[in-house]
């Protein structure tokens, strides 16, 4: 066999690879990076870094899919095995991504996961993207990877996470506003998915650590942790009840009602972008909003 036709039969044969394979998140030929991400939090975070010079797909988007427990399919292994970038949560989080990077090994693909990032570990509080500061370094960190992988649009990368400081205005200042109106007001949440975000609006949690935490890994809490939790709301101790909007049982639920007839507001947040189209920013400034409105009628 001649080199020419060696070259033609080995074009044919990647051909029908691609063709296989449907060309998922992968192999669009085009120069546009092809980036996976494992929730669409992070997800709409780096389409609006890549802008047009990337393709992004979230997997999980689904409002009521627990990423926790998100079962992976075939078109998901696809997508990862041919994409060029993955951006994970880690720390035991979306472990079903691990599993399919490790079943679709690449030397051209670049892997991200943000807990590494962060020095975090499975069992560490896993919902990084609460944290408004940590969500800049994740950003300044898929910049810099953008570029890495594409070098010739560098500059354009950096013009588009300066767009995204403008774009994420807003939700800094609702942080900072809330921080200054209603620092160190006692409030109560169901689940640790609050825990960095109250922190940085310098808001009071007092909910009992056990129960968020138990919570938040879909088991029963500890009985005194619920008894805990009911005696604040009984005697007033909250001035707001925070709850995972995506999540409900019947302790929950219960602390919902309480909560309600003892006239403190109820607010729920959620673990993915809600709704699924809403860039990142959005989702969150309609929920801080939410808290401050909450807070400001007591």
């Amino acid at each position: 066999m001649t080199r020419t036709i060696r070259s033609v039969c080995i074009a044919a044969l990647v051909g029908l690879i691609l063709a296989a394979c449907g060309t998922p998140a992968g192999g669009s030929g085009n120069g546009t990076l092809q980036v996976i991400a494992g929730e669409n939090f992070w997800g709409s975070i780096a389409a609006q870094l890549g802008g047009t010079h990337v393709s992004v797909t979230s997997i999980v988007t689904n409002p009521n899919t627990d990423p926790h427990d998100y079962e992976s399919s075939a078109t998901d292994a696809r997508a990862f095995a041919t994409a060029d970038y993955v951006v994970l949560n880690g720390a035991g989080y979306d472990d079903w991504g691990q599993k399919l990077l490790s079943a679709n090994p690449s030397q051209n693909r670049k892997v991200f996961t943000v807990a590494e990032l962060l020095n975090k570990k499975a069992g560490d509080n896993e919902h990084f993207w609460y944290n408004p500061d940590w969500v800049d370094k994740v950003a300044d960190r898929i910049t810099a990877d953008y570029q890495a992988l594409d070098a010739g649009d560098a500059a354009y990368f950096s013009q588009q996470r300066e767009a995204l400081r403008t774009a994420f205005k807003p939700y800094h200042d609702a942080i900072a506003r809330i921080r200054s109106a209603h620092g160190a007001a006692p409030v109560g949440a169901t689940e640790s998915i609050f825990v960095y975000m109250g922190q940085a609006l310098g808001l009071k949690l007092i909910s009992p650590a056990g129960f968020m935490q138990a919570i938040s890994e879909g088991n029963d809490p500890p009985a005194q942790t619920v008894a805990e939790f009911q005696d604040q709301i009984a005697h007033h101790q909250i001035k707001v009840l925070v709850y995972n909007a995506q999540t409900s049982t019947p302790v929950t639920e219960n602390l919902k009602q309480l909560a309600g007839r003892n006239n403190i507001p109820v607010v729920g947040i959620s673990e993915t972008v809600e709704p699924s189209t809403a860039s990142f920013q959005d989702w969150q400034v309609k929920q801080l909003t939410d808290l401050e409105t909450a807070l400001g009628r007591q």
